[in-house]
């Protein structure tokens, strides 16, 4: 981790995402006065599960990978966090600590924004509240999902639906998949490591997918919707 300083040549002069373009001068000049801009390399902890959480982070670029810790060794993925996206807008609201853990895919530049400062923006800006609150549904809608697939389907489903999830075009075009080792794909599905590999090998056998070291490239994807479909 790296705070970026005003004669850094990667130094953002300003809030200039979209969501910031619904703030008022005055409430600029308060985001303005309480960040932090910061990078982080590839494989860097933004947040950690567990600990005091003074700061909400936003993402200006970079991919981070969102996750719950079991306490031991195992963990299951929740999503991947785009540029123009928050993290840990849950300690706006009354939480004290970081429910989750989030780890840079890449390299990430983030702004800390103090959460006090957050919280009063939400307050009187209704535009940007309603903003956080849409994007907050369409998180849950999303989690509930998985919860679902996580109940009622087989081991493949599970797979089908992380490889579905991880090369969807809400990332843009981005190659998801090879930023991540066959540990981290089967902690997006919810099963083994060792079965992910199997189940892999298995789709690669059905001409779903092309395995290429630690790269999968999806040939079929109307099969692998249909097995998602199947469970």
């Amino acid at each position: 981790m790296k705070t970026i300083v005003e004669t850094d040549i990667d130094f953002i002069c300003d809030v200039e995402a979209p969501c910031f373009q619904l703030l008022t001068e005055e409430e600029v000049a308060m985001v303005r006065a309480s960040k932090t801009q910061v990078f982080f390399r590839k494989g860097e902890n933004l947040t950690k599960q567990g600990t005091f959480a003074s700061y909400v982070l936003f993402v200006m670029d970079g991919l981070v990978k969102q996750y719950v810790e079991d306490g031991g060794n195992r963990n299951f993925n929740l999503q991947i966090i785009r540029k123009g996206e928050f993290i840990g807008l849950s300690a706006v609201f009354g939480e004290s600590i970081y429910t989750y853990s989030a780890t840079a895919l890449t390299d990430t530049r983030v702004f800390l924004i103090e959460k006090d400062a957050i919280a009063k923006v939400i307050q009187q800006n209704g535009q940007f509240a309603y903003r956080i609150v849409k994007r907050y549904c369409e998180q849950n809608t999303s989690l509930f999902g998985t919860i679902k697939g996580m109940m009622f389907k087989q081991m493949n489903g599970h797979l089908a639906d992380a490889l579905l999830y991880l090369s969807s075009e809400h990332f843009g075009g981005e190659d998801v998949i090879s930023l991540l080792g066959r540990k981290e794909i089967a902690e997006f599905a919810g099963i083994s490591t060792e079965s992910t590999v199997k189940l892999l090998k298995t789709f690669e056998k059905d001409g779903i997918i092309r395995l290429d070291e630690k790269k999968v490239s999806i040939l079929n994807r109307d099969l692998l919707v249909e097995i998602s479909k199947r469970g």
